[in-house]
């Protein structure tokens, strides 16, 4: 059966104006999603991640000894705390545990590889506070869900223990858009086109090669990397990034949970005030995160 939430939101999305200038589509993307707002239960601290601009958000039965490290989306060109308050306080409610966002660097002003050593020093940030690694998650959605697995890469190669586990939202994980869903979903995604996502990578790489293994993680040795959870929509362009990360990694024996959502867009738990079928992915990457965090 057809989900009538998920119609009337592709409605919606279809018919909205982007900027060309990615200076103000970051205006428009933070004024979208934080009219959200966030539930009355939930606590935010500003905090700064050994540098990096950060915020803890925790709800009351949040365990103070488990943390999820969340990394937002946005083409690692757009996107902040703002954008992504309401979806990572409730992500972290979902875990049990305090949530920890980062307000990475961002490109064209800050190039790769700037948001993957964000992302480390937000985990060392969190080792730093006697958290053990088994006991956090790193999370985030399409460029944030590549990051993900690159901020586990550069963990692994710096020595350092991995974490409990991955969540990979949608992730973006290819530079040079050839998967075979960015043709085949193009007319039924209304949120992820090829050629604007190519110009978000070219800002990104500042030059860097288009298949650097911490840019686009598909390209790397993905061995001895923690569990991952990717979750994807049926609709989406960047489904095959999805289908190809879980094939890499589950060659590399890591173990991989796939979950291809039905009729599901880029990213659909950021709509979850709206959309059932986000607050239920949320949960099922909740529940992911805290069977892996309770060993």
């Amino acid at each position: 059966m057809s989900d009538r939430e998920i119609g009337a939101l592709r409605e919606k999305l279809a018919s909205r104006v982007r900027s060309e200038d990615y200076r103000q589509r970051r205006k428009d993307f933070d004024t979208g999603f934080s009219q959200y707002g966030i539930a009355r239960d939930v606590a935010v601290e500003p905090v700064s991640a050994n540098g990096v601009r950060a915020e803890w958000t925790s709800t009351p039965q949040a365990d103070r000894e488990a943390a999820l490290l969340y990394v937002h989306g946005g083409g690692y060109v757009i996107g902040s705390l703002d954008s992504h308050r309401h979806l990572v306080s409730e992500a972290g409610r979902a875990v049990q545990a305090w949530a920890l966002a980062l307000d990475y660097r961002l490109a064209p002003e800050h190039p790769f590889p700037a948001a993957v050593e964000d992302a480390v020093s937000g985990y060392r940030y969190l080792l730093s506070r006697g958290i053990r690694p088994g006991r956090i998650a790193i999370a985030g959605d399409s460029a944030g869900g590549g990051l993900v697995v690159a901020a586990m890469l550069a963990i692994r190669d710096a020595g350092l223990e991995q974490p409990a586990c991955g969540w990979c939202i949608s992730p973006w994980v290819d530079m040079e858009a050839i998967g075979e869903t960015m043709a085949t979903k193009e007319a039924a995604d209304p949120m992820v086109q090829r050629e604007p996502l190519l110009e978000m990578a070219k800002l990104y790489l500042g030059g860097a090669g288009a298949r650097s293994p911490l840019a686009a993680p598909i390209y790397a040795d993905l061995t001895g990397l923690a569990p991952l959870l990717i979750q994807v929509g049926a609709a989406e362009t960047l489904l095959d990034d999805a289908i190809r990360l879980a094939k890499v990694a589950g060659a590399a024996d890591v173990r991989v949970d796939l979950q291809i959502w039905p009729e599901m867009v880029h990213v659909w738990h950021i709509f979850h005030p709206e959309l059932k079928a986000g607050r239920r992915a949320i949960e099922q990457g909740g529940a992911f995160v805290r069977a892996m965090i309770s060993g």
